[in-house]
């Protein structure tokens, strides 16, 4: 590890770590019924860049993330989906098709992994499926 990378974790377990505050961030933002910019003000300390530019590439994009998610969720309409598993479809969406420094294994299987950890038992399935074929249309 170099000097300055000494205070923190190696590249990938900062970048899951990030991906994970993200994805807290965008449910904060859906549950409080906040903008992610008023989120990310409201915090005592600053996220990880990473996980900042996730939240605001989102919120930037969320039209097409939408549209993404509705097109490849097949007889799913969004506000019907649980809000964990819409907040990690938008992040993961964002990542595939806004982020290609990003491996599609990396956003799918990170997106899986907190499915399976933070929401119901079938959404680790779920959100495989829609993210494959998001991937598939976007990479």
């Amino acid at each position: 590890m170099s000097p300055d990378t000494e205070h923190s974790d190696p590249l990938p377990g900062s970048r899951r770590e990030a991906r994970e505050r993200a994805f807290h961030l965008l449910y904060e933002s859906e549950m409080k019924n906040e903008g992610s910019s008023e989120v990310l003000a409201a915090l005592p300390l600053e996220p990880d860049t990473f996980a900042v530019e996730l939240v605001t590439g989102v919120a930037e994009q969320s039209e097409t993330i939408d549209s993404l998610i509705i097109d490849h969720a097949h007889n799913w309409e969004l506000d019907r989906m649980p809000s964990l598993d819409r907040a990690l479809l938008r992040l993961a969406t964002y990542e595939l098709a806004f982020r290609p420094d990003v491996p599609t294994g990396a956003v799918i299987s990170e997106a899986v992994d907190l499915a399976k950890r933070y929401s119901t038992d079938d959404s680790g399935k779920f959100v495989n499926g829609v993210l494959s074929a998001i991937a598939a249309a976007v990479r």
